[in-house]
């Protein structure tokens, strides 16, 4: 079987209509469900301060990172240890850590009452941790607004009909460092193990190491990597219900290469009452539910029996 491409589109065309950027988006999300987009607001100079603000801090001893662990919270705010996540139930937890923010909203919110919008959790160090990360956030969360409605259109759906359902979203940051793979780890044992991601459009930074895989449709994998300043596109099960299954969900994986590497996926996700069941269905089906209902299978804290 040939290789299947995974599109790299300039995304200034994109955004500005061009025809052929709108055929390679729509190749992409109703295909392989993956594309890469390079010429993009958010810069290299900018990519690599937000990198090495997460190594920063996954450098910091346990003990430094321990008061900010997820596992104390009802919520996906702050660190998450090794093993803190299962997104296949057939393997076992894996073995990255990661570190989540979300939607700043004001105290006296109700809706911080949501663990959807739970408060975040900003350790002191390293210095400018939090400013970077808070900055980072609107940027990345406009970028993705724009981006989704262009794909959108692209694939003949209404990009302004997803535009006004994400004034609130419950879209998550997150850093992941995956370390070398570990000398214990056995064919169960991943970086993160194959899934499809839970929401609309995620929105992937990385240091530029290889290490993410693509399952192909027709069987096998598909490595894919871009460097900073450049980012990876795919799509969650949210998005592909949504969209009547026009848009697509595709599962991957990082099996963990003997080097260490850091990514920063932002998981866009609309508002929390947004209805995202099939476009002109007539059916309900709330965001916070669909989202919920995943991190509780996911997150080993909050996976209660």
């Amino acid at each position: 079987m040939a290789d299947i491409e995974i599109p790299r589109i300039d995304v200034a065309a994109l955004l500005a209509g061009n025809a052929a950027a709108y055929d390679a988006a729509r190749e992409a999300a109703t295909g392989v469900g993956f594309m890469t987009v390079y010429n993009t607001p958010l810069t290299a100079q900018k990519m690599h301060a937000v990198l090495a603000s997460y190594q920063g801090f996954f450098d910091l001893p346990a003990a430094a990172k321990a008061p900010f662990d997820m596992a104390k919270t009802g919520s996906n705010r702050g660190w998450g240890a090794p093993g803190s996540e299962q997104v296949d139930p057939d393997a076992n937890p894996d073995y990255k850590q990661v570190f989540d923010c979300g939607l700043e909203l004001p105290a006296d919110d109700p809706l911080t009452q949501l663990a959807c919008y739970a408060p975040n959790l900003w350790p002191d160090l390293p210095a400018e941790f939090e400013r970077t990360l808070r900055e980072y956030y609107v940027q990345a969360t406009g970028f993705a607004l724009d981006l989704l409605c262009a794909i959108a259109d692209a694939t003949g759906e209404d990009g302004a009909y997803f535009r006004p359902l994400f004034d609130r979203p419950m879209a998550l940051l997150r850093g992941n460092y995956y370390p070398e793979r570990p000398d214990w780890a056995g064919e169960n044992d991943f970086g993160i193990a194959t899934h499809t991601d839970y929401g609309c459009l995620t929105l992937l930074a990385t240091d530029g190491s290889p290490g993410l895989e693509v399952r192909r449709r027709g069987g096998g994998w598909i490595p894919v990597s871009a460097p900073p300043g450049e980012f990876i596109i795919n799509f969650g099960e949210m998005l592909e219900m949504w969209t009547n299954g026009r848009i697509k969900a595709t599962p991957h994986r990082v099996i963990g290469p003997d080097y260490a590497r850091i990514s920063v996926p932002l998981f866009f996700n609309p508002n929390h009452d947004a209805n995202v069941a099939p476009i002109g269905s007539g059916e309900v089906t709330r965001a916070r539910g669909h989202l919920d209902k995943r991190y509780s299978e996911t997150y080993v804290h909050l996976n209660k029996p």
